[in-house]
């Protein structure tokens, strides 16, 4: 598979790159953007961090806001943030303009409904076709670690437990924890996935940890005035869920932070120390 690359800047002693590639999975072109510390350089294969954006995002929203160069180059581990949508001329997005749904709002599921099964194929393309791509272009190994934003959060938890074996280490940002009872998730969910929402439950963590194959331990912070907490996030809900099913997860509510890039900022040294722990045994 060809990548052409679109950008490449020096960052922490190694480079921030993007690419662009066709996707088979979403049948557009897709981009991402990537992180190789200085450890690259000796051929090392190096373990692989996915981080997962949130609604209205791109692959550069990460790179450019959350810092998280100078601890990845300290640790040595490559980050890859993919687009959070396939987007396109040739690929719907919401018919009613708004920003969370469709373009940027691909909710890392896999839509069974038209016209949106076509392309809207995200979790297919995070958990399968992207990792396949990037160690076979990389000199990365199959080490992964997964982690995000919001949506983003909601992803990385579903694609974690729908997947086990999969990623060695988990990790959220305030994310939707319980999308199937949210407005998010119910506007998403009801579009992509159809009207029935027995269906939904496979595409929900506060669901899927109820049965999990594997109790990966879960990091996650979320701040207390977070804009969005009571009505579209529900971590509570989660914490629950994971206390019944006796799934290790470590909710920490950060006390005066909000839903932005600046909550992230402050603490994703912890959340890359939680993944090095699993992914680099001398970590």
């Amino acid at each position: 598979m060809t990548l052409e690359n679109l950008s490449c800047q020096k960052s922490a002693g190694g480079w921030t790159k993007r690419y662009r590639h066709r996707s088979t999975t979403l049948g557009c072109n897709m981009t991402f953007s990537i992180y190789l510390p200085p450890q690259i350089e000796s051929g090392e294969k190096l373990p692989v961090l996915y981080w997962l954006s949130g609604l209205s995002c791109t692959d550069e929203t990460f790179m450019q806001k959350a810092g998280a160069q100078r601890i990845a180059a300290e640790l040595g581990m490559v980050i890859v943030a993919p687009d959070t949508s396939p987007r396109g001329d040739d690929v719907p997005g919401d018919p009613d303009g708004g920003w969370d749904f469709g373009h940027g709002a691909g909710f890392y599921l896999n839509a069974t409904q038209a016209p949106w099964a076509q392309h809207y194929r995200m979790h297919d393309y995070v958990v399968h076709e992207l990792p396949a791509l990037i160690e076979a272009s990389f000199p990365v190994s199959d080490k992964r670690g997964i982690s995000g934003h919001s949506m983003g959060g909601h992803g990385a938890l579903v694609c974690a437990l729908r997947n086990p074996g999969r990623y060695q280490s988990l990790s959220a940002f305030a994310p939707i924890c319980n999308p199937m009872i949210v407005p998010w998730g119910e506007k998403a969910f009801s579009r992509y996935l159809g009207e029935d929402r027995s269906q939904w439950r496979e595409w929900d963590a506060s669901q899927l940890i109820a049965t999990a194959a594997e109790k990966l331990p879960i990091l996650i912070d979320q701040g207390d005035r977070d804009q969005f907490l009571s009505v579209q996030l529900k971590p509570e809900v989660l914490q629950v869920a994971a206390l019944a099913a006796g799934h290790p997860l470590d909710l920490r509510m950060q006390h005066g932070y909000d839903h932005s890039y600046y909550f992230i900022a402050s603490f994703i040294e912890d959340h890359l120390r939680h993944h090095a722990r699993a992914l680099l045994p001398s970590a």
